[in-house]
């Protein structure tokens, strides 16, 4: 048999998706991979059976069909504050995932070094290997996660071509202050770096804490390739409509090697999701008051389980401590955990490159009933934890 390429040899299977299985074989309350069990918003709903029925069902244009890449323009001109031309800045793909990948394939060369922030998002890593890459990792140091200058430096000066930025991030929900995005620019301009976000939480930002896209920061336009998608916002995950915006020339190249990667995301779903792009601010007040809700009701819970976590002032996760259960082994306790307190999370040792092992991460993108249910589970975990003979 050939030998396989060696890019893939020190590949594991998502630690996420893994966990999502393992819930679902043990009949456990999902708290890993990060999907709603809410419907999206009825009029997109509505939108989409209009369009299983007229169409379109053929191909759309490559880098996305012309309505939906000028409602998004529309949109992120609004909200992020700077000139969108759909024609030339935006490129529709398959799900952030694959906006990250052709973004990185896009700009970075096989030997570049790519900086990304620890802990992250588990596919940023994968994202730079596929690239021919080697990722330069830095630390955000617990409990605000916040960066030293002076180690980004550092890492900047090792000849990075790029730097991935998660805002709000996964698996922190860390939102970066102004300053700290300031200190990123000024990084990048004084090495001519890239900077690739992953702006996915966009909207899910807890006040007082504000949100700052990247690419709104002065001179940073043109250096930056703003990724993100609609699967948060409007509680779509399964649709996969991403998005890209970056300057004209780097368009043009990403949407050449998205070309080869998929040909083009899904028509029909495209032509639905028109709607939402066109949704008044209503629709984000809404959106941000319900998963405020839902954060501050979650927290609730583990305030009476009596666990530790970091307060999230974005996105929709919580980094938990069990330390007092397992320093050694998050891996073992997620299973223990899915099996018997009935509540699935993710290992923390997956979002980190530095060996920790005393976290997990839960998200709370549930229905309020589904929350409070998993909470009630996670309260008896001491008690479970005493009787199957384990010391805390």
């Amino acid at each position: 048999m050939p030998h396989t390429s060696t890019r893939t040899a020190n590949f594991e299977e998502s630690v996420i998706r893994r966990m999502t299985r393992v819930a679902m074989e043990q009949g456990a309350i999902n708290l890993s991979q990060g999907f709603p069990d809410f419907d999206p918003p009825e009029a997109l709903t509505r939108a989409l059976a209009e369009t299983a029925a007229k169409g379109p069902h053929q191909y759309a244009v490559t880098w996305g069909a012309a309505n939906f890449r000028a409602a998004l323009a529309e949109k992120q001109r609004h909200y992020m504050g700077i000139p969108i031309d759909p024609d030339k800045h935006v490129t529709v793909v398959c799900g952030s995932t694959e906006a990250m990948m052709a973004a990185m394939m896009s700009v970075v060369n096989p030997g570049d070094k790519v900086v990304v922030f620890s802990p992250f998002y588990e596919n940023y890593g994968a994202d730079a290997i596929l690239s021919g890459a080697e990722p330069v990792y830095v630390p955000l140091e617990p409990p605000d996660f916040g960066f030293d200058r002076d180690r980004l430096r550092a890492a900047f000066a090792q000849g990075a071509k790029a730097l991935i930025l998660c805002n709000p991030s996964n698996p922190t929900g860390k939102v970066f202050s102004r300053e700290e995005l300031l200190s990123i620019a000024g990084l990048s301009e004084e090495f001519d770096t890239w900077v690739i976000t992953d702006e996915v939480y966009e909207h899910i930002v807890y006040a007082p804490a504000e949100h700052t896209y990247f690419a709104s920061l002065p001179g940073m336009a043109e250096r930056t390739i703003s990724c993100s998608s609609l699967s948060k916002t409007y509680s779509i995950t399964g649709w996969r409509l991403g998005y890209t915006i970056a300057n004209e020339k780097t368009t043009d190249i990403i949407r050449k090697v998205h070309d080869f990667l998929t040909v083009g995301a899904a028509a029909p779903l495209q032509e639905a999701a028109v709607c939402a792009l066109g949704f008044p601010q209503r629709y984000y007040d809404e959106l941000l008051a319900a998963y405020t809700r839902k954060r501050d009701l979650f927290l609730r819970t583990l305030d009476e389980a009596g666990l530790g976590y970091t307060r999230p002032a974005g996105a929709y996760y919580v980094l938990v401590d069990i330390g007092e259960f397992d320093r050694t082994d998050d891996n073992r306790f997620c299973e223990w955990l899915a099996q018997e307190v009935k509540v699935a999370a993710v290992p923390g040792s997956s979002f980190f490159r530095e060996p920790v092992r005393n976290l997990i991460r839960f998200h709370f993108a549930k229905k309020e009933e589904t929350l409070l249910a998993a909470g009630e589970r996670l309260k008896g975990l001491r008690s479970i934890w005493a009787a199957r003979g384990y010391k805390t």
